[in-house]
């Protein structure tokens, strides 16, 4: 199986991994090829791409709406 080494990687980031990783229970080695997995996979079908983009993990956890406003029925 091929392998990659990455050179240059700025302290804080191998930090975020680290953590990250540990978060996940997986060694960070796992945990790089898992970030690299998801970002070159194309979603199997839509509702797979929403859960990716709209996971608390990508942002907000809230979707805030605006007020409905009521309309009277049309007469005709």
């Amino acid at each position: 199986m091929p392998s990659l080494s990455v050179r240059k990687i700025d302290d804080d980031t191998m930090r975020r991994l680290r953590i990250q990783a540990a978060s996940h229970g997986a060694s960070m080695e796992e945990e790089v090829r898992q970030i690299l997995k998801r970002a070159v996979s194309t979603p199997e079908c839509l509702g797979d791409l929403a859960v990716r983009l709209f996971s608390p993990a990508y942002g907000d956890d809230e979707l805030t709406l605006p007020e409905r406003e009521t309309h009277e029925p049309v007469s005709f």
